[in-house]
């Protein structure tokens, strides 16, 4: 197989992105030929930054039902708004030429549509349809990963994760600042996180607590004659199958951290941490103690372009390019269950925080 042609439906922040990093994959076959967008200016921008990375001009559209039909493409990247992402998708699955999809996170924002797309993808086996939970893919995150499937931390009872970080980005017509269109903060921001906690688990969920609101952001905007939604900070608690928990320490005013990203897994015989973006893992043994704890440099040699998300973008698609081509189908990282439960932990704990009570996962996805 050679050449692999991109189309891209979503030119706004992370569709760009998505862009930036198939440019640095042009060595290994990747080419963007297509991009759709019903917003000019979001077109406009992503032409600009096609050409000023010295790639051919693509082809560009207002929405991805031309696209899907111009025949330029073989891979579909889905980097359009949250809520958009059903509608496009079923239409991409349903098509009678197959295209191969990645799907930027959330899969979709109801457990509803997200169970619709994994029954009509099951129709589509020629297809491969990756999720992008690409937090995986950071370099001391797939570290720490490594660490805990070698069963170097023992049996994994306890696992957090404390993302303190900036507001919401501003985004086109304002659309993640209601839960309408994203699917909650837990949904749309989170989903990544409880993603990890079940790798690093190794189980299923089974009931959510959490709590949460909004405190100090986005309560002065209006837009429409409508105050936004979505909570700025929480506290979620997963319960897992196998007896293990997970806590989520979400802030998102708290420009003034060392790291976004904390990561902490415990095990019988030991644990990890991974920071993001300083880029290190620790691991200690209870045995070892304090002055045991050793201190490693996460790096991957395989990165060609940092982007936005410290490599994994990069490496997310490299991994979808190979199986595109056949060389890594049992590999395939994120699988469209996957990006289910991810957004089923999210639905729990934005409906934990409105009525005040554990919800269980059979309930969600029930729903």
């Amino acid at each position: 197989m050679g050449e692999i042609r991109y189309g891209i439906v979503g030119a706004g922040m992370m569709g760009r992105e998505h862009v930036a990093n198939l440019a640095h994959l042009r060595p290994d076959g990747a080419a963007v030929t297509c991009i759709a967008d019903p917003h000019p200016p979001s077109l406009a921008l992503t032409l600009d930054l096609a050409l000023s990375l010295r790639l051919p001009p693509p082809q560009m559209f207002s929405g991805h039902k031309e696209l899907l039909g111009s025949g330029l493409c073989d891979v579909i990247v889905v980097s359009s708004p949250n809520m958009t992402h059903f509608e496009i998708l079923m239409d991409i699955l349903n098509y009678p030429k197959p295209h191969h999809i990645l799907v930027e996170k959330p899969l979709c924002t109801t457990i509803q549509h997200c169970k619709q797309v994994l029954e009509a993808a099951k129709k589509r086996p020629e297809m491969l349809v990756q999720v992008g939970l690409e937090y995986r893919y950071m370099p001391p995150v797939a570290k720490l990963i490594e660490i805990v499937k070698n069963n170097e931390l023992g049996q994994i009872q306890m696992v957090s994760i404390r993302e303190h970080r900036f507001p919401f980005l501003v985004k086109v017509n304002n659309w993640n600042r209601f839960n309408v269109n994203s699917g909650g903060t837990l949904v749309e921001k989170c989903c990544h996180f409880f993603d990890l906690m079940r790798l690093f688990a190794g189980a299923n969920p089974v009931r959510v607590m959490a709590s949460g609101a909004i405190d100090v952001n986005h309560k002065d905007e209006i837009y429409d004659g409508k105050v936004p939604d979505i909570i700025d900070n929480a506290y979620v608690i997963i319960e897992f199958d196998n007896g293990s928990r997970a806590m989520l320490d979400l802030c998102m005013f708290a420009e003034g951290s060392k790291n976004e990203q904390e990561i902490s897994v415990v095990g019988h015989l030991g644990k990890g941490e991974a920071f993001v973006p300083e880029s290190i893992v620790r691991v200690g043994m209870r045995t070892a103690g304090r002055d045991g704890v050793t201190t490693i440099k996460a790096n991957d040699e395989r990165i060609k372009y940092d982007g936005l998300h410290h490599g994994s973008s990069y490496l997310e698609h490299l991994n979808f390019l190979s199986a595109v081509r056949g060389e890594n189908k049992s590999e395939l990282s994120v699988s469209l269950y996957d990006g289910l439960i991810s957004v089923a932990i999210g639905v729990a704990g934005q409906l934990s925080i409105e009525q005040g009570r554990f919800v269980t996962i059979d309930e969600v996805l029930a729903g």
